[in-house]
């Protein structure tokens, strides 16, 4: 990345802060567009650069005058869109760009796709999923379509990918969205994922320094503590965002976490952490691309200081871009105080207000066109998105164990097997698929007390788990549990889970056979998971994750 000359560099060693000085010819189109721009600007319209504010396309009349409001009002700088439908949000985004002096840089939160935030829109598999996956170019291709959608959409920055190395099994706010517990295998599917995606012209953001995959807490509800050493941060957690800041990703994320090893001030979120944003971050790790902070309405630093003081503090830990505050208004007013004030100076405001300026030129917006919504919801349905989604599944899809080779099922009709469905999700196109080639009779309406005496008159038993929301980690119930125990003593099971491997960590896996890692519960997991089942496809993933210690 090119880099904006910063004048009054001087001036910030005062604050114990030497900013990233950003050079460029000074023929650099891109430097003059960026300078153009700052010039022009009061010093307002400046700091509104800083603010990237929610918007949805499903909400009243009420919040879109709102939006409108910052914009003419206080120049705030993007927008991360959240839940909504796709030509909604277009024609806001075009009617937003429109009455802004500086293009809006536009946000997503699209770490599987459109599908996250958007109603009509495809989704791809979750990073855990796809952690499964041994060939990476699968992953390269679906972060290229991702940011083909994301282009199709008016969308500049995909908050994505999601870095974390997920080590706790418990985690409530990663989980199913870390590409698994290994720090190499998580490096190399966010290296094809960001290679992909930046692309497409799509600027992606790396999340959650100084990494969140060790929390047994959510951060939106409170500040989670990470209780590594230095070292052990170094080495694991630090890995992949080393591995992405050599290869320009455009952006990192930093998370609301108390880390005790890298910032010595008790409780203070690792978002408003000098040390942690500007010494370890910008200068030890030498990234010099976009700061943003996690949304700053998250009760993990929202607790901590009041709206307004808490923008402020993350500007000057050196945060760049303020993410979804709880009160842009008095953020600004804030910052443009403390600049009156001396408490930060021009060097320091022109160092994070011109890479912005920068990455707004890196995606065309100083050439700014409306979103075209004409065949906009078929565009993000392609035949390209169906066919990368059967790709993943077919890749990650996972047999865990298969002892005396019980899979494949057999098909000529004259081995019984047993189908019992546990979970509150549907399971209707796996078991119809299985019943196309395999002689499998559904028991799962058989009266608990009656089950184990019928399952004796059976071969096998196919156990299926589906889980509705699949990407929750909790365990199963104790009753499931408990079940799927007392049916392994006596019977060869086949257990199949269309859930996260997380919700296994309980069970006790001596006395049963085979087991099928599906992740999703979708129709095109079953379908594939059935086809495995019955020998027609090869199972091609490896666990991302431990299910527990003794199973692994």
């Amino acid at each position: 990345m090119k880099r904006i000359l910063v004048i009054g560099v001087l001036a910030l060693f005062s604050l114990g802060f030497v900013p990233n000085t950003y050079r460029f010819k000074t023929e650099d189109p891109k430097a003059l567009w960026v300078d153009s721009i700052y010039n022009k600007m009061s010093l307002k319209e400046k700091v509104g650069q800083l603010f990237m504010v929610a918007a949805y396309s499903n909400r009243d009349s009420k919040h879109i005058d709102s939006i409108q409001k910052l914009i003419q009002t206080n120049g705030i700088g993007g927008l991360i869109f959240f839940q909504g439908g796709p030509v909604r949000q277009a024609n806001l985004t075009n009617s937003y760009q429109a009455i802004s002096k500086v293009p809006l840089l536009i946000g997503m939160d699209a770490e599987w796709g459109l599908n996250m935030r958007l109603d009509s829109t495809s989704g791809f598999p979750y990073n855990m999923t796809l952690g499964a996956i041994q060939d990476e170019a699968i992953i390269k291709q679906i972060g290229q379509q991702v940011g083909r959608d994301a282009k199709r959409l008016g969308v500049h920055l995909n908050f994505a990918p999601v870095v974390d190395i997920n080590t706790n099994a418990d985690n409530p706010i990663i989980g199913v969205r870390s590409f698994g517990e290994d720090k190499l295998n998580v490096t190399n599917k966010a290296l094809a994922f960001t290679e992909g995606i930046q692309s497409e012209g799509i600027l992606a953001c790396a999340k959650h320094f100084p990494g969140h995959g060790d929390t047994a807490t959510d951060s939106h509800k409170t500040l989670p503590t990470v209780n590594f050493s230095k070292e052990r941060i170094e080495e694991v957690e630090f890995y992949p965002f080393k591995a992405l800041f050599k290869k320009e990703v455009a952006g990192v994320m930093v998370a609301h976490l108390n880390v005790p090893s890298l910032e010595t001030q008790i409780g203070l979120p690792s978002s408003l952490s000098y040390n942690i944003v500007s010494n370890i971050l910008k200068t030890q790790l030498d990234f010099k691309g976009l700061v943003f902070t996690d949304a700053l309405n998250m009760k993990g630093v929202a607790n901590y200081k009041a709206p307004g003081d808490v923008d402020l503090a993350a500007f000057k830990a050196g945060n760049d871009v303020l993410l979804f505050t709880n009160n842009a208004t008095k953020g600004i007013s804030k910052i443009v105080e403390a600049y009156h004030n001396n408490e930060i100076t021009e060097a320091r405001l022109s160092h994070s207000v011109k890479k912005i300026l920068a990455a707004k030129y890196d995606v065309n917006l100083n050439h700014f066109k409306p979103i075209e919504t004409e065949g906009l919801v078929a565009d993000l349905n392609s035949d390209t998105n169906k066919s990368l989604n059967i790709a993943a599944l077919t890749n990650a899809i996972t047999v865990a164990k298969n002892n005396n080779q019980i899979l494949p099922i057999q098909t000529n009709k004259t081995e019984k097997a047993a189908f019992l469905k546990l979970g509150d999700g549907d399971s209707n196109t796996f078991l119809n698929a299985l019943k196309l080639d395999a002689n499998v009779s559904d028991v799962s309406d058989v009266e608990p007390s009656k089950l184990l005496k019928v399952l004796k008159a059976y071969d096998k038993v196919i156990i299926s788990y589906h889980r509705l929301n699949y990407r929750d980690v909790k365990k199963i119930s104790s009753d499931n549990t408990a079940l799927i125990e007392e049916i392994a003593k006596d019977n060869q099971v086949v257990l199949n889970v269309f859930a996260s491997q997380y919700c296994l960590k309980a069970l006790d896996f001596k006395n049963i056979e085979g087991v099928i890692i599906s992740y999703e519960n979708t129709v095109v997991a079953q379908g594939i998971s059935a086809q495995i089942t019955i020998g027609k496809k090869e199972a091609l993933g490896t666990l991302p994750a431990s299910i527990n210690a003794d199973f692994n």
